[in-house]
């Protein structure tokens, strides 16, 4: 069980490396909306941070 939680908790920290790396401070911040709005169950919250991190991606294509 701890071996588990010690490759989620890095699989967590590696992919919010990757997306400030990526898109900055505010792919971070849609990243934690998103992450936060679904532990909440809350569609508000989640979709703001699915929506900005659907126009970060989106960015270079428009």
């Amino acid at each position: 069980m701890p071996v588990l939680a010690l490759l989620s908790a890095l699989l967590v920290v590696g992919s919010e490396q990757l997306v400030q790396w990526r898109f900055g401070g505010a792919g971070l911040v849609g990243l934690l909306l998103l992450t936060v709005g679904v532990k909440a169950e809350s569609p508000a919250v989640s979709s703001a941070g699915a929506v900005l991190l659907a126009v970060l991606l989106a960015g270079p294509a428009l």
